[in-house]
């Protein structure tokens, strides 16, 4: 009768000791499961703290963050858990030095609406194909042939927004949304610009939203017109491989017979492609023309560089039309160019995902987790930056520190058309500063944020010729 409890005994005894084996075994071969996440509050369920961000300064969100918790903190926006970080340094090891543990990443509605064969989303040989495909439509031997059909876009908006009451961020999305077709579609853009203007501006309102694709939510309207831009863009290729002529654009360059690509993977990349060039360089453009307008010593001494460049072509008997050549010279507007990306900080942060559990500076970032490095905190550090908050280009007479200016990136994932972007802005504004004059309509100082942070509703301005 004794037998019965000493087997149940016994029993218990093998199950403790192999319970004991495998946590002995899981502790082991796990490592950094037993390191603590970093500090910081993950918000209510599922929304986390994304309204916290985006419904103030992010300056404000980010300052309060780092000084309650550190350089690198935990939080959750957009339906995801994030550890953000705010060092140059660990900035650096996110985008460069350990990228490899690191994936480029949206949250779950950006991921969805941009396509899941985008550049942004992916690494090793298909990301090197791809950036080389992009780059090869965006090099400055490339983009140097672009400057006419730039210049004439950019006149053309220039001239429609004379005499009249504009919002800035309205009329530079229009104008950035252009440049960017053109060098998307070449001379065919204006073919297909109004329809995928249609459906582009309704997929853009989603970005932002919680990916909840029920009927009248901004999600579910944004995939309907998703889903017409790629049947848009297969019409066109469709066209394209029909007339069997080669281009020197960007669809040119995804469509070569040795590049092999699908078309979902060239739709995806084209959506991605206007997405990535519009609305940052629309917010670029209309910062610009703010601190220009604040900033009267700085106008001026743009100005006169830009009127040097006209006075050269009079005299020489050129045609005024802008050249490459031209735009090396614009030496002091691209350092003012430079100190809007920093001061503006037009991206915040990036997104990058964990690919395995990560050992970062003793924390444990799980698999899985999004990653900011928080580009707006390194712009506005005092250690990089001496009086961070005001905006002085001459600065930049001198080359930032490393890894403290990154507007476009960092690494293998920087922005392949940040040479596309740097040109249309000093297209624009050589002909803004040269022809025009401008006011800036209502409150100065107001800020406006949402994915962008923007002046008060869009900068309205009023413009006219010069006499």
């Amino acid at each position: 009768m004794e037998f019965v409890p000493f087997f149940f005994c016994f029993l218990a005894l093998i199950i403790l000791s192999f319970t004991l084996l495998h946590s002995l075994f899981s502790f082991l071969s796990s490592g950094n499961r037993k390191l603590p996440l970093p500090p910081g509050n993950m918000g209510w369920p599922y929304i986390g703290e994304t309204f916290q961000l985006y419904s103030q300064n992010p300056n404000v969100f980010f300052a309060s963050k780092v000084k309650k918790y550190g350089s690198i903190f935990k939080t959750h926006i957009l339906g995801c858990p994030c550890v953000m970080i705010s060092s140059a340094e660990a900035a650096k090891l996110v985008l460069v030095t350990k990228a490899h543990l690191f994936k480029p990443t949206f949250p779950a509605s950006k991921e969805r609406m941009l396509g899941k064969q985008a550049i942004f989303f992916h690494q090793g040989e298909y990301h090197t194909k791809l950036r080389k495909l992009v780059l090869r439509a965006f090099m400055p031997e490339a983009i140097k042939n672009m400057i006419p059909r730039i210049q004439s876009t950019a006149l053309n908006s220039l001239q429609s927004w004379e005499g009249r009451l504009i919002n800035t961020f309205q009329e530079m999305k229009t104008y950035t949304f252009n440049v960017a077709l053109l060098s998307i579609f070449g001379e065919d853009e204006v073919l297909y610009r109004e329809d995928l203007k249609r459906c582009y501006y309704i997929l853009e309102n989603g970005y932002n939203s919680m990916p909840i694709n029920l009927p009248g939510t901004l999600f579910h309207k944004a995939m309907k017109a998703r889903k017409e831009l790629a049947q848009i863009l297969a019409k066109i290729l469709s066209i394209r491989r029909e007339n069997k002529q080669d281009h020197n654009d960007l669809l040119g360059s995804f469509m070569g017979d040795k590049e092999s690509l699908t078309d979902e993977q060239i739709a995806d990349n084209i959506i991605g492609v206007i997405f990535a060039a519009r609305d940052t360089t629309a917010s670029v453009l209309t910062w610009v023309v703010k601190y220009l307008a604040d900033n009267p010593s700085v106008l001026q001494a743009v100005t006169e560089e830009q009127e040097a460049i006209v006075s050269s072509e009079e005299e020489s008997g050129a045609k005024k039309v802008l050249t490459w050549a031209d735009t090396k010279k614009m030496q002091l507007t691209s350092r003012m160019i430079q100190e809007t990306l920093r001061v503006a900080s037009i991206l915040s942060f990036t997104f990058r995902e964990a690919v395995e559990d990560v050992d970062f500076e003793g924390y444990l970032i799980p698999k899985g987790w999004k990653v900011l490095p928080l580009f707006r905190n390194i712009h506005h550090s005092a250690d990089n930056f001496p009086d961070p908050e005001k905006f002085e280009p001459s600065r930049f007479e001198v080359s930032p520190k490393p890894n403290t200016f990154m507007p476009f990136g960092n690494g293998t994932h920087a922005c392949p058309g940040n040479e596309l972007a740097k040109l249309e802005i000093l297209v624009l504004v050589h002909h803004l500063t040269t022809k025009y004059r401008w006011s800036v309509v209502g409150p100065h100082n107001g800020i406006q944020y949402g994915p962008f942070v923007l002046p008060q509703n869009g900068l309205p301005i009023k413009l006219s010729l010069k006499s």
